[in-house]
């Protein structure tokens, strides 16, 4: 009989460590799922912060581009502006320089000389 509750006994052991066996297995899908469903949330998180910087970034360079063209534009205006004030320093001498010749005249008249000169 001993060996009858032996056997009966080792039947017990044998069903307790299947069950073991299939409750580890279990557990370490369960766990191989969990793992792999967070590494896919994480990489959505990723992607959707990864988009956000890029456009934030897209959307600082277009603005640094607008100011570029405004700066271009306005050394443009700058430059327009400097021709003609040199223009009209240029028409200013010439005039400075006319009159000087006229004073010049003028005073040689004054002093006794000939005007034609």
């Amino acid at each position: 009989m001993n060996e009858g509750v032996y056997y009966l006994q080792k039947g017990v052991v044998c069903l307790t460590i299947e069950v073991a066996l299939l409750i580890s297995g279990v557990s370490v899908a369960f766990g191989i799922f969990a793992g792999i469903s967070n590494l896919r949330r994480n990489q959505k998180l990723d992607d959707k912060k990864d988009a956000t910087e890029m456009t934030t970034v897209i959307v600082k360079l277009e603005n640094i581009g607008i100011g570029i063209s405004e700066i271009k534009n306005e050394m443009i205006n700058v430059k327009n502006d400097i021709k003609e004030s040199r223009e009209r320093l240029i028409k200013v001498e010439e005039s400075a320089k006319q009159a000087h010749k006229r004073i010049d005249a003028l005073e040689k008249y004054k002093r006794g000389g000939d005007l034609s000169e």
